[in-house]
């Protein structure tokens, strides 16, 4: 790799690594919710996959799973 490619590169790597770190205020609000993550699921449920911008429905969170990350059901 040319050393002109280098610094664009590592500009770059700085800037991933910050936008990151810019979700950490949300991680406190899931740590609150996990409590519901506990509950059995079924196989069937791993097509409902979520993420922070794939919401789940109101009475749903998402939680991480062997499948993925999935809506469960909070009751």
């Amino acid at each position: 790799m040319p050393s002109q490619a280098l610094l664009p590169v590592l500009l770059l790597c700085a800037l991933l690594l910050q936008a990151q770190a810019g979700h950490r205020s949300h991680s406190r609000k899931r740590m609150q919710r996990s409590k519901s993550c506990n509950k059995s699921f079924n196989i069937d449920q791993c097509t409902h996959h979520c993420s922070y911008f794939q919401k789940c429905q109101e009475n749903e969170t998402c939680c991480a799973t062997l499948c993925g990350n999935i809506c469960l059901n909070i009751f």
